[in-house]
């Protein structure tokens, strides 16, 4: 089940019946003649991050993922209403010991920011704030669009963060809210969709050439934590 926000916000509609919407593995295109945008992809270690990512340009799920180490690095090609768009997504590391060395260019020249959570693990939902408030440190604008995802639904019994609650953080921030499942094939369309909502909305910004990376381009990011985490107190 994906939650989104709620009527009447801007990111109220994904995409709609009369929309053309074609998607593709990145070596389907010719990327040259894509729009590049950067995506990354943060959030607590072990709540899904790599899955998400690899259900959406890889259409299936990862068993058994190993921890990310740096930055693991994937890109997407969809087309628009007929114009091709380049998602590049930039996966981190959750632990702090991974992410000590380039975390100036991980936030650089960033278009959007997807935040994630264990619908299972209360600490990594209290976490978010600390994660919003990273992506402030390091300089990224106010106008680029953000959007919370809650992973790991298909874990219903040991559920510890009510749709509720997150849905009150989400407010407090003004933040789309999605709540899925990386792991669950028929959640795969409410996983592109949390992609697509972005991909809209980016598809109206300038142009932006990034330097292409290889598919196994990895580094290393840092960055200190803060120690306090918060929760929404609606």
């Amino acid at each position: 089940m994906a939650r989104e926000n709620k009527p009447g916000e801007e990111f109220d509609t994904v995409f709609s019946a009369n929309d053309s919407v074609e998607l593709s593995s990145h070596h389907d295109y010719d990327g040259s003649h894509a729009r590049i945008f950067k995506i990354i992809v943060i959030g607590d270690s072990n709540v899904g991050k790599t899955c998400l990512t690899y259900r959406f340009c890889g259409g299936t799920f990862l068993k058994n993922p190993e921890a990310t180490i740096g930055v693991d690095f994937r890109e997407r090609t969809v087309e628009l209403d007929g114009e091709r768009i380049k998602l590049q997504i930039w996966d981190t590391a959750g632990q702090e010991r991974f992410r000590k060395s380039m975390v100036e260019h991980y936030y650089r020249s960033v278009h959007a920011v997807i935040f994630v959570y264990d619908v299972t693990s209360r600490l990594s939902f209290e976490s978010i704030p600390e994660w919003i408030e990273e992506c402030t440190r390091h300089s990224v604008g106010p106008l680029v669009p953000r959007i919370m995802v809650g992973n790991k639904c298909d874990l219903r019994e040991r559920r510890e963060v009510p749709t509720s609650a997150a849905q009150c953080l989400a407010d407090r921030y003004n933040f789309p809210l999605f709540e899925t499942s990386a792991k669950d094939p028929a959640e795969k369309e409410h996983v592109d969709s949390i992609f697509l909502t972005l991909a809209y909305r980016l598809k109206s910004h300038k142009p932006l050439r990034l330097k292409q990376l290889g598919e196994s381009s990895i580094g290393h990011l840092g960055s200190q934590r803060e120690p306090e985490a918060t929760s929404c107190q609606c």
